[in-house]
């Protein structure tokens, strides 16, 4: 399905800043659909060339409330409504004012009493709101004739272009529903009258005098942005604790009459579970993140102990398994490093490999000057595919730089080694290539029968662990000489 901006490109004249302000409608117009207990549409021009000479309306945005069955079980956006069945939509857009009266609605068997309110922009009528009334269910409530009349205050408000708000952060998905809990405050910042559950919230404050006809200040309550709102008539939202179990969002929406703020809706919700939960989250992190940093200083310490061992060591052969051991575990510590910032069940990965040169470089002594290029990037990878293909890479890189320029030629002394890692995402595998210009593999040889135990190790865990496939072969001296390395992982679930 389409969204509304780009409904509104392809199908009207609106500009940019117009369709943006019927974004910022769309954001919170479910205040507008259970205030009124309303299905609401949102309909503008038809300017397509297929249009021309007659007049029509597209239908922009639909929005059901939460507290009254819906009237259109269909979902009209994207649909094109003719204007003659709309005449009160035509007329709103003529006259610039709200219409009240009755249209027939497909699939409704009566007739459904209807409010064309404007959408003005600047001077320009950009849309028509649409207010369908469903039956009421006998005589309207207190609370019911309090909600309409706010309703009306805000639909004056969208025909004089002060509703909307221009402020991004007081709409979309987290702002709060009527059925939370509703104050409504007066010019002079007394309680006109407070919901049930606004009511409720408020005991949980430690509030339980009765409010209408007070402020919230004279019942020992400061909330700063309800003050804030009336002065500078804007909107503004303000979380209250109290203790480590109650916390309560105030989100306040000013009623606004030429330019004045002559009311205020305090939207009340108890947010009190979900900072619970969060704190829960957050502890967890913490823990996880603890976890890994432990491990992290394990690891190096376990290094540590290997490069030490290493030293004392008399024989070649041991000192260089050693050293070779010590740098394993060194790479699979740099991917516990950047887990131990940033906990969780992926890691981005390019982090890891700028770490890997770097552990490549400094404990890799090569008797040619070698260069490591980068290019690309793998993006973010499960955790479980970042530890063993960072290994694999680090010996890989290791190998290209040790044994790549071995007998490189006298005559090639001032020539640099390169090795070039190439990375990508191709059809749901990451792919790392590395190429470097050294002397290229022996004729005899076969990644069946590796002749290190660091080529087994690559080879072990590309095939079993990570259920790769990996490919090394000599670069024909035609195309540059060296070596060549494919390896190909599925970064989708693996068995």
């Amino acid at each position: 399905m389409a969204t509304l901006a780009e409904l509104a490109s392809l199908r009207t004249d609106l500009d940019e800043h117009s369709i943006d302000h019927l974004l910022r409608l769309t954001a919170s117009w479910s205040l507008l659909s259970d205030l009124s207990f309303s299905d609401m549409l949102l309909m503008a021009k038809v300017d397509e060339p297929s249009n021309r000479g007659a007049e029509n309306f597209v239908v922009l945005g639909q929005m059901r409330p939460n507290n009254r069955s819906t009237l259109l079980n269909d979902d009209l956006v994207g649909t094109t409504q003719r204007a003659d069945a709309w005449p009160l939509v035509r007329l709103a857009f003529e006259s610039g004012t709200m219409n009240v009266g009755e249209v027939k609605i497909d699939k409704v068997d009566e007739v459904v009493p209807v409010w064309c309110v404007p959408v003005r922009f600047g001077t320009r009528i950009v849309a028509v709101m649409v207010r369908l009334q469903g039956p009421l269910r006998g005589p309207a409530s207190l609370y019911e004739q309090a909600y309409l009349s706010i309703f009306e205050r805000l639909c004056s408000m969208v025909a004089n272009a002060t509703f909307p708000y221009r402020e991004e952060d007081v709409a979309g998905p987290g702002m709060p529903r009527v059925g939370d809990g509703i104050i409504l405050i007066d010019g002079l910042g007394e309680v006109e009258f407070a919901t049930p559950n606004a009511t409720n919230a408020l005991h949980r404050l430690g509030i339980y005098a009765s409010a209408e006809g007070h402020t919230l200040r004279e019942m020992g309550l400061r909330v700063r942005v309800v003050e804030r709102s009336l002065e500078f008539a804007i909107p503004a939202m303000e979380e209250i604790d109290r203790g480590q179990d109650v916390a309560i969002m105030f989100h306040c929406v000013p009623l606004i009459d030429h330019n004045i703020a002559t009311g205020v809706i305090v939207l009340v919700r108890d947010v009190s579970d979900l900072r619970q939960l969060n704190r829960v989250v957050l502890n967890k992190e913490a823990a996880v993140r603890e976890v890994h940093h432990r491990v992290k200083n394990n690891l190096q310490t376990i290094s540590s102990l290997l490069r030490l061992q290493a030293r004392r060591s008399d024989e070649v052969e041991t000192r260089n398994a050693l050293q070779e051991a010590e740098r394993r575990i060194r790479s699979i510590a740099v991917v516990h490093e950047v887990l131990s910032r940033e906990p969780g069940e992926e890691v981005v990965f390019d982090e890891i490999v700028r770490s890997l040169v770097l552990l490549v470089e400094d404990t890799v002594l090569a008797l040619h000057p070698v260069e490591i290029i980068v290019n690309g990037e793998l993006g973010t990878l499960s955790t479980d595919l970042a530890t063993p293909l960072a290994v694999a890479l680090a010996e890989l890189l290791t190998n290209a730089v040790e044994h790549a320029f071995v007998d490189f030629g006298d005559n090639d002394n001032e020539q640099v080694g390169v090795v070039t890692l190439n990375l990508f995402q191709e059809g749901g595998s990451a792919v790392a290539e590395i190429r470097d210009n050294g002397r290229g593999l022996g004729e005899d040889f076969s990644l069946e029968v590796p002749t290190s135990l660091g080529l087994s190790i690559v080879r072990d865990l590309v095939r079993t662990q990570l259920h790769g496939t990996i490919e090394m072969k000599s670069v024909p001296n035609a195309e540059g000489g060296g070596t060549f390395v494919r390896v190909v992982v599925p970064t989708t679930a693996r068995l």
